[in-house]
């Protein structure tokens, strides 16, 4: 299944989306992806992808899936990394769920760290920017 977006090229848009959901507990964290990827496919551009209330949980590098699921937060990787995208997970939202990146690990005397790599972890600010910036915002989850 395809999204249908503008094709027309000389109607190039700029997008952010913003996922609300945990990717294991909603469809949506899937949903954003799939239509990320048509997006980018159609020659659009995603200026940031933010992560924000229970979709911080898809920055956790200690998602397991089982073999047979998808492992939405490793698509999210791969297509940063193919694309050069910005994946931006709410930091407060994060710290208050227990996804840390080594400096918010050391900031609160944690253990260990487990934000994945190819997501950092930043403030509300990065969200207000990438809203002025794109032509469209779309919001996935709750």
């Amino acid at each position: 299944m395809g999204f249908f977006l503008w094709q027309n090229s000389w109607l190039q848009m700029i997008f952010t989306l913003i996922v609300q959901a945990a990717p294991y507990s909603h469809q949506s964290a899937d949903t954003a992806y799939r239509f990320a990827k048509s997006l980018l496919d159609q020659g659009h551009s995603l200026h940031r992808v933010f992560f924000y209330a229970d979709g911080v949980h898809t920055g956790s590098a200690l998602a397991s899936p089982p073999q047979d699921e998808p492992n939405i937060p490793e698509r999210w990787q791969q297509l940063a990394q193919d694309h050069q995208l910005d994946l931006v997970v709410c930091i407060a939202a994060a710290v208050r769920r227990g996804v840390l990146d080594a400096n918010e690990s050391g900031r609160y005397s944690k253990p260990g760290h487990n934000l994945a790599d190819g997501f950092e972890l930043s403030g509300l600010g990065q969200l207000v920017e990438a809203i002025a910036v794109s032509d469209r915002t779309l919001t996935f989850g709750a």
